[in-house]
């Protein structure tokens, strides 16, 4: 008889559930802790560098036409701070973001934003002034303004993927 070619895995027995020890032990994890908090400073500067990099891909995107490839570029950008801004300590900036590459992410989103790019610029304006005046969170009353008012819009447009 032939060997079964796939292998049944019970995942109450084997895996993540499986483990008795944690992965890292709490020296480990005070250690990068500390470490996260000695690049603090930095974080700050590193937002910066990425909110400059996106306002030039908005100029560029502006300049183009708001061309395919332009809002690609505008995209790239935007879904960097999307991926950081939590990691650099300010969440507002991660959903601001994430709110612009739903808008631009598809070829109707693309559509619309070359139609009227109002709302892309709504949204690189409103990152840029969060991180300018340190708006972290959407708890803020200026954040949490911004963030519904900015994804309503993309809801209403219906452009966004599901």
């Amino acid at each position: 008889m032939s060997k079964p070619k796939a292998q049944f895995i019970d995942p109450r027995t084997t895996g993540r559930r499986a483990l008795q020890q944690p992965v890292f032990d709490p020296s480990a994890l005070k250690r990068a802790d500390d470490a996260m908090k000695a690049m603090g400073g930095s974080f700050e500067q590193w937002l910066d560098d990425d909110i400059r990099k996106l306002q030039i891909a908005r100029v560029a995107a502006q300049n183009a036409g708001w061309s395919d490839g332009a809002l690609d570029a505008l995209f790239s950008a935007a879904h960097d701070v999307k991926g950081m801004g939590g990691s650099y300590g300010f969440p507002l900036a991660t959903q601001l973001a994430a709110s612009l590459c739903r808008l631009i992410e598809t070829d109707a989103g693309k559509a619309a934003a070359r139609a009227n790019p109002r709302l892309v610029l709504a949204h690189v304006d409103a990152l840029r002034a969060a991180v300018r005046d340190r708006i972290a969170t959407a708890e803020h009353p200026i954040g949490k303004a911004l963030i519904a008012a900015l994804e309503a819009e993309v809801e209403q447009l219906g452009v966004a993927p599901e």
